[in-house]
């Protein structure tokens, strides 16, 4: 595991990107570039932008629901994905098999606050839980990180015994994945991401 950041060194997406934290999906890919990853996802170009904030707008734009637009950029052995009110890196149909020989790390929340966090390697689902719920986990390693996840800012005791303190659930996700992946987002990585994005297909079963 790599970082020792916790929920509170991320209470800036609160305030200046609050427009994303209202629904998003934050997908972190080591091993293929941020055009590789466009590839994978069949996703039709859609240009660059730059920082984060400049992807909302085209991501609410897209009224479509088949299809979801995806901003990518390469940070060194990893890609780092946002998609505003998106939700392509929770699926197991798509990032089970992109996680074969590499590590994919996911964490979304909808407007419902309905979210997930997910942890694939190498074709296996290690670690899922809700972060709002996080004393409900499973995947292959379900309890492997629970000293991360305590010192990251999510609460484990269970349904009975819980505090009723949501606040910095989303924030603890960026921590944890932080803990994770060794990639941490900061404001100025956010406002300077140099994004390749597309329109990528939404699989239906």
């Amino acid at each position: 595991m790599n970082g020792i950041t916790t929920a509170a060194d991320y209470t800036w997406l609160g305030t200046e990107y609050e427009d994303l934290m209202e629904a998003y999906c934050v997908t972190y890919v080591r091993g293929l570039t941020a055009e590789e990853l466009l590839q994978e996802l069949n996703a039709e170009p859609a240009g660059w932008l730059t920082g984060v904030d400049t992807l909302c707008e085209p991501a609410y734009e897209l009224s479509d629901h088949d299809r979801l637009f995806v901003g990518a950029a390469t940070l060194g052995d990893w890609t780092l994905m946002v998609e505003p009110n998106g939700y392509l890196g929770t699926l197991d149909e798509i990032m089970l098999p992109l996680s074969r020989g590499r590590r994919v790390v996911s964490h979304f929340r909808n407007v419902n606050a309905v979210d997930h966090f997910n942890w694939w390697e190498d074709g296996t689902l290690r670690l899922h839980f809700e972060p709002l719920f996080a004393y409900a986990r499973d995947g292959s390693h379900p309890d492997g990180l629970l000293a991360e996840m305590k010192e990251s800012g999510f609460d484990l005791s269970d349904a009975e015994d819980r505090a009723e303190d949501f606040d910095l659930i989303d924030e603890a996700a960026f921590a944890l994945a932080h803990r994770i992946t060794g990639i941490r987002v900061t404001p100025a990585l956010f406002a300077s991401a140099e994004f390749v994005c597309g329109v990528a297909p939404v699989p239906h079963s």
